[in-house]
């Protein structure tokens, strides 16, 4: 281990199939040390997990960071957003997590929206209109399914809650992962106690939203960390608004991140209600907002893609007249939740390499037809896309987001920006900044700019007729048992 100029803060990212933690110095971003260990997810009808496997994951991950994380004075959790975590009354969990790519609720999604006044109405309620990827979906599908389940439930949390909870003994949130739920009023800064009552949620089962900037809690005794009893806790929060905290976002910088699923977002002033349901009116972690859309499909579904062809991720070809939309898991962004992928106009002379072009170009297209919604009015369109997430280093992804974007883009040098966002929140606990000015006297989005090249209008042009002509085909869904 390096020797460290200032106090060590832990930050941590539980993600839909890993944990990672870092070890980092206040004073100057270092990161010290690192661990990683990974999660299941089940296949077929539903995407669940067991939330104790984060536990044993962010053990085993703290574990590989050795001495470093019994020094750590705080620690931070940033998580996969959405997932709903029941808990019995010893903390147990009642069944597996309903993940956020779990999009069995998709009928209780439209029959929500339906029921309470339409989309417009919940815009304007929550900042967002609820999709199946939502908690309070999840909540009502549980209620449907499982109502032997749903009696024994007296805690329900997010994932990252739950991970904290483990730590400090204590129930809570933060505003920034409270407004995924759709039971969280963007407006008040409130749980809805509405939309509680209509789902059946008592709210005294949910945990408490706790203020940017304060203590979440205490490392508590009879754990199997690493921490010191009484070592700060900070709130945490969902890892799209620890990413935004790990980049020291400013008001009107886009970011597109590649990871499973796929995001695009901007830090904002204002608070957002889209009532089309394309961009959630998410809070930050810090006191704005962080307006987001959000595609099912991105690097795993390339990535399959790709294995399905036999080749590398990498061994793309030019190719003009197929299209790809790899909406393996159904989709978000456009609103299909049973729809399944589709290929159009393949023909004899159309090779393997033109068919993975046609997988990105796909994924990338559903991202950046939301980009211009999630950015205010006066936010300069020049300035360059912030390209974050597993896939931001890969050629075929860097260069198929510039020919479909027009625009620069600008790959910071820094990993794991969800878990340095975390520590960055953990930071200002100690010193009291703010986490992201905390991140921007890091340096953290510092990385090379990839100059604007002309944009490729044209194959936007094709897939968005394809999508268009086959909206009926795709809004039919297939059989997901």
């Amino acid at each position: 281990m390096s020797a460290a100029e200032g106090p060590l803060v832990v930050g941590v990212d539980t993600s839909t199939q890993s944990t990672k933690a870092l070890v980092v110095d206040v004073a100057t971003g270092q990161v010290v040390a690192s661990g990683q260990a990974s999660h299941t997810v089940t296949t077929g009808a539903g995407r669940e997990s067991d939330p104790r496997q984060w536990w044993n994951a962010l053990c085993e991950a703290l574990s590989q960071c050795g001495d470093a994380a019994r020094e750590a004075a705080a620690v931070s959790i940033g998580g996969q957003q959405h997932g709903l975590v029941t808990l019995d009354a010893h903390g147990e969990p009642v069944r597996p997590a309903l993940l956020w790519n779990d999009v069995r609720s998709a009928p209780q999604a439209d029959r929500l929206i339906e029921e309470l006044g339409g989309a417009k109405a919940w815009a304007e309620r929550t900042g967002s209109v609820p999709g199946a990827s939502f908690t309070v979906t999840k909540w009502a599908w549980l209620a449907e399914h499982e109502p032997e389940a749903v009696r024994a439930v007296k805690a329900v949390r997010l994932p990252h809650d739950y991970l904290t909870e483990r730590l400090t003994g204590q129930g809570t949130t933060d505003r920034g992962d409270a407004s995924g739920t759709g039971w969280w009023a963007s407006g008040t800064e409130a749980y809805d106690t509405e939309v509680l009552a209509h789902v059946g949620l008592d709210p005294a089962l949910l945990p408490r939203v706790v203020r940017p900037g304060e203590v979440a809690g205490t490392v508590r005794d009879g754990h199997d960390l690493p921490f010191s009893k009484g070592t700060l806790v900070a709130a945490g929060t969902g890892d799209n608004a620890a990413a935004a905290l790990g980049l020291g976002l400013r008001p009107g910088t886009p970011v597109l991140s590649l990871g499973t699923s796929g995001t695009v977002y901007a830090v904002s002033t204002h608070r957002p209600a889209d009532p089309t349901g394309t961009v959630a009116g998410f809070a930050d972690a810090r006191g704005d907002w962080l307006p987001l859309a959000c595609t099912l499909n991105c690097t795993l579904a390339v990535d399959r893609v790709a294995a399905l062809l036999g080749l590398d991720r990498e061994a793309v070809e030019p190719g003009t007249g197929v299209t790809l939309l790899p909406y393996l898991d159904g989709e978000r962004t456009p609103n299909l939740p049973g729809a399944s992928g589709l290929l159009h106009g393949l023909r004899h002379d159309t090779t393997g390499g033109q068919l993975l072009q046609a997988a990105y170009d796909g994924a990338v297209h559903s991202l950046l037809g939301a980009l211009d919604l999630v950015l205010d009015a006066d936010a300069d369109r020049s300035a360059p896309l912030l390209l974050i997430g597993g896939g931001a280093r890969g050629r075929a992804w860097q260069q198929t987001v510039r020919r479909l974007s027009g625009r620069p883009v600008q790959v910071p040098e820094a990993k794991e920006l969800v878990a340095l966002g975390a520590a960055a929140q953990a930071a200002g606990l100690l010193t009291g900044e703010d986490p992201a000015a905390v991140a921007r006297r890091w340096d953290t989005a510092r990385g090379p700019v990839l100059d604007a090249v002309e944009r490729d209008q044209a194959t936007l042009d094709r897939i968005s007729e394809v999508l268009s002509d086959a909206s009926p085909l795709l809004g039919r869904g297939t059989d997901a048992g």
